[in-house]
């Protein structure tokens, strides 16, 4: 996001919190007025507030929110090079031992409904310290279950409680940095491991299972990575203020700082995380094209986790954790991502920034770094059909994941910032949340069928019909750039 961007954009990213206005619209009440409470810091140097504490302590709290995100995203790929070893020692077909990567990443989209109730009343690090224990426990029942059906519930359970500390990451980085000085940063970090994960979750469990030869070890592996995750955190402080102003005022025997009903507050939040992310899905057609383009190749992403290893075992003879080196372009490709986005915003998104003050550039001066990400997917999915074959050397289908990650993280982060600004502080959140429903969804799905598809189809036609698709939405940040204007005039989420 934009460095100067303020904080309110974060916390719509978080998909969490409850916008100001409407939180005070809850609190009051015709019948009796509120007594006088604290319900701002003691002063701009306050040593509670977030913002005023030393370097090295944020930069604690927010890798936190950077690992969580690494270490649940990395347990939908890490499952990959242990698809066949499930299908064989359960006794299954392939269909359903993929169901453990497929139901993982549709827990995944539910990291909102479950984290923003216990993040508007108990706070963030009370999402950090409660959802990733029971996340850990899942993992551990996946990898001792006796049966297809425990594990693939475990599966789906233990992302589902991973998920939550996924979704405040972004509210924690609002809560302890300023736009202008090191939030953007801090943000960009967060939003890349959310990729990084996935793409050396391939790496880390194709040699899991060449060094072990057991589908178990996997989960062992992630709850190594994730539990001294959870111990980090435990002397973590609280980050947001609405719980800290609470503690402060309870310990000093002051009124609270007043809160909305319980049965409001969940009424608020389930229509912010659902329902309202639902009807714009279905009326909004800004939010339908990005939902459907981030969707699209983030389906081709975990499509890559069954085809990597059909094409790198059986035209180049890899091994499992040689299957997952080849994940390495794609990591690289998010990288570099990461720069463009930094780079575009420097210089091109600044400059229209400065021809538009006082005021705010059009939320479509925002799809500069897509329209160039749009090339990448379909001219990367070309690269790999065409190159995957045993007369070419292994390295170039390798090196066509540069392009594909760099497209779909450009993608991701122009398309947000673009719904963020196009939606405002009230309909943001819902805005994210419809993209992150319906991208799961596709994340979930497309496992299903990808091996059915290159078996029929072949390497080369298979990932060329991926690649024709994303010839076919391609245009998307362009025709938003020219009609998005009139298209926000006629939307009602404004």
């Amino acid at each position: 996001m934009d460095y100067k961007m303020g904080q309110t954009h974060l916390y719509e990213m978080s998909r969490i919190s409850i916008p100001s206005s409407t939180r005070e619209l809850l609190v009051s009440s015709p019948r009796k007025a509120a007594p006088q409470a604290v319900a701002d810091w003691d002063g701009p140097n306050d040593p509670a507030n977030p913002k005023t504490w030393s370097l090295g302590l944020r930069i604690y709290h927010t890798l936190l929110p950077a690992l969580y995100g690494f270490s649940v995203s990395i347990g939908t790929s890490i499952y990959s090079p242990g698809v066949f070893d499930v299908e064989a020692k359960f006794g299954v077909s392939e269909s359903v031992a993929l169901l453990g990567l497929s139901l993982f990443a549709l827990g995944l989209a539910l990291g909102p409904v479950i984290g923003a109730p216990i993040s508007e009343t108990r706070g963030r690090k009370a999402v950090y310290l409660t959802t990733l224990p029971v996340f850990l426990l899942f993992t551990m029942g996946a990898g001792l279950a006796k049966n297809i059906e425990i594990f693939i519930i475990c599966r789906f359970l233990s992302s589902t409680f991973g998920s939550p500390a996924l979704a405040v990451g972004a509210g924690t980085v609002a809560d302890i940095w300023d736009m202008e000085h090191g939030g953007g940063l801090a943000t960009v970090l967060i939003v890349s491991t959310f990729f990084l994960g996935p793409s050396l979750g391939p790496l880390i469990g194709g040699y899991t299972m060449q060094f072990h030869n057991n589908w178990r070890w996997i989960m062992w592996v992630m709850i190594l990575i994730a539990a001294p995750v959870g111990l980090a955190a435990i002397p973590a402080r609280e980050t947001y203020k609405k719980i800290i102003l609470a503690k402060r005022a309870k310990a000093r025997g002051e009124p609270a700082p007043p809160k909305p009903p319980v049965a409001a507050t969940l009424k608020l939040l389930l229509v912010v995380t659902l329902v309202r992310p639902l009807k714009m899905l279905v009326v909004e057609p800004i939010v339908a094209s990005w939902a459907l383009y981030h969707s699209f190749v983030f389906g081709v992403l975990f499509a890559f986790f069954d085809s990597y290893p059909l094409v790198f075992t059986k035209v180049y003879g890899f091994t499992f954790g040689q299957v997952g080196l080849a994940f390495l372009g794609i990591m690289i490709g998010t990288v570099l991502a990461v720069l463009t986005f930094i780079v575009v915003d420097k210089t091109i998104y600044q400059k229209k920034k400065l021809a538009a003050a006082p005021g705010k550039p059009a939320p479509e001066e925002r799809l500069y770094v897509s329209m160039l990400g749009s090339f990448g997917v379909p001219i990367a999915l070309f690269w790999f059909a065409w190159t995957a074959r045993a007369d070419v050397n292994f390295m170039a289908p390798i090196v066509a994941g540069v392009p594909f990650g760099w497209g779909i993280v450009t993608l991701f982060l122009g398309g947000m910032t673009y719904l963020l600004d196009t939606y405002g502080a009230m309909y943001g959140a819902s805005a994210v949340a419809a993209n992150g429903l319906l991208r799961y969804c596709f994340g979930a799905a497309f496992p299903m069928f990808t091996v059915q598809m290159y078996d029929k189809l072949g390497i080369h036609w298979a990932t060329s019909l991926l690649a024709f698709i994303g010839v076919g939405l391609l245009p998307i940040p362009f025709v938003l750039y020219k009609f998005g204007p009139a298209l926000r005039a006629r939307s009602t989420f404004q």
